[in-house]
């Protein structure tokens, strides 16, 4: 953490072999209205030219600060490494694919500034393609104004298509009290579904972000183990079973939130009737499971 003055917002860009899009990124990040603002940009020990370029933009920019970390310890880590990094008084993670509208931050904080029980701040987003090109305009619906955390809790797992939100400005001590990024494929969604039962989600109604959409580089298009490498390169090779590890981590953050006992227990409830719900995916994950560990015969001994 830095020790000069406290920025307004910490923007988190944490990247590996980034080098495609990455300027641009940086371009649409540096051009913010508000300028009150740090970048940090920690490298997963990338191969191609993302070190250039961010050393390049670090040395024109006091803004920047950047870290390169002696090996690639998956993306999960690096999302957390930026968060540790940061000291503003708002949070933002960002990516090195996406891109921002000049009033990004300053319609964000607004909002949080005037309104304490927001917990994050995100506007609409726009898909576009490795051009830039639109694709469509994306309806995140995750404008949760209730009150109640179990209420903002089942609105958002039944409307969570796209983690856009996961990008917006969010207050870091809230992050930091829930269970940070975790090191599977969803962990993003989970997150979410974690600070909703913190406290309000709030979107400006206005096309802010535009959020890159690559065949090559989806998460959806990868294999499950391809995914679970991403976030963790130490895992490969480890079974997996995604549903069962979202809803056992869904229960583990409604058992860490200081929410009443009453309000705990209703959002319990609600994650016991998704699990009814998904029970035939749970069965389809365990019987995989059983499989793969018939197939690969007794681990043998050291």
């Amino acid at each position: 953490m830095n020790s000069g003055p406290v920025p307004r917002v910490s923007i988190g860009l944490p990247v590996y072999n980034g080098e495609s899009h990455l300027a641009r990124a940086l371009d649409s990040l540096l051009g913010q209205s508000m300028g009150d603002f740090e970048v940090i940009v920690s490298d997963n020990h990338s191969t191609d030219a993302t070190e250039a370029i961010c050393r390049d933009y670090a040395a024109r920019d006091p803004r920047i600060r950047y870290c390169r970390n002696e090996r690639n310890r998956g993306a999960a880590w690096n999302f957390n490494r930026v968060l540790e990094l940061s000291g503003g008084r708002y949070f933002k993670w960002a990516s090195a694919n996406d891109l921002h509208a000049p009033n990004y931050l300053i319609r964000c904080v607004e909002v949080l500034d005037a309104r304490p029980e927001v917990v994050l701040c995100y506007p609409k987003t726009r898909l576009i393609d490795e051009n830039g090109a639109a694709i469509w305009d994306f309806e995140d619906n995750l404008d949760l104004p209730w009150p109640q955390a179990a209420r903002r809790f089942s609105e958002y797992l039944a409307r969570v298509q796209l983690s856009n939100a996961m990008l917006g400005v969010i207050r870091p001590e809230i992050l930091k009290r829930a269970g940070r990024l975790g090191s599977y494929p969803g962990a993003d969604v989970v997150l979410l579904g974690e600070l909703s039962l913190y406290g309000v989600f709030s979107e400006v109604p206005d096309i802010l972000f535009y959020r890159r959409q690559e065949q090559r580089t989806t998460i959806r298009n990868q294999s499950l183990e391809d995914a679970q490498e991403f976030y963790d390169p130490d895992s490969r090779g480890r079974i997996f079973m995604r549903t069962w590890r979202q809803q056992f981590e869904y229960l583990l953050a409604a058992c860490r939130t200081p929410l009443p006992i009453v309000e705990k227990a209703r959002v319990v409830g609600i994650i016991a009737r998704v699990s009814i719900r998904v029970r035939g995916d749970l069965a389809r994950e365990l019987a995989g499971a059983a499989l793969k560990l018939a197939v690969r015969g007794p681990v043998p001994k050291a």
